[in-house]
């Protein structure tokens, strides 16, 4: 995990504390949102993943956008999820350019390290991801 947040860090020009939380906050939202099937391949590949997104803690993130698509949850769709997570990341300090590099990379790992097809499935299953990236 040390690797992909030094990766993911450099790429972004954020710091690895910062780095790590973003990606606490993304596995966190493709775990929620995405096929379950899927989302583990892409958990199974990352060591230490689990940990990660334990460090993010409960709820939905902060702020009345964050809060509101915790209380609505599933019932709307993964659209909501997606705006929930790019609260959550804005909250923590990113940027959106910062948010989207910080995605795609995530997403390139994934795909070198689950494949294509995992990835694309997971990415056409959550409305608004393919948009991040």
């Amino acid at each position: 995990m040390d690797e992909l947040i030094g990766r993911i860090a450099a790429a972004a020009g954020i710091s690895e504390d910062l780095a790590r939380q973003a990606i606490g906050i993304i596995l966190k939202f493709l775990e929620r949102d995405g096929p379950p099937d899927a989302v583990a391949q892409i958990l199974a590949t990352l060591p230490g993943a689990s940990q990660l997104m334990a460090e993010q803690g409960g709820g939905s993130g902060g702020g009345l956008l964050g809060s509101l698509a915790g209380k609505l949850g599933g019932s709307i769709g993964g659209g909501m999820g997606a705006m929930a997570a790019l609260n959550e990341l804005t909250n923590a300090g990113l940027d959106m350019g910062e948010v989207q590099t910080v995605t795609r990379e995530l997403v390139q790992v994934a795909r070198e390290r689950a494949g294509d097809d995992v990835v694309d499935r997971v990415v056409s299953s959550i409305p608004g991801l393919s948009q991040v990236l």
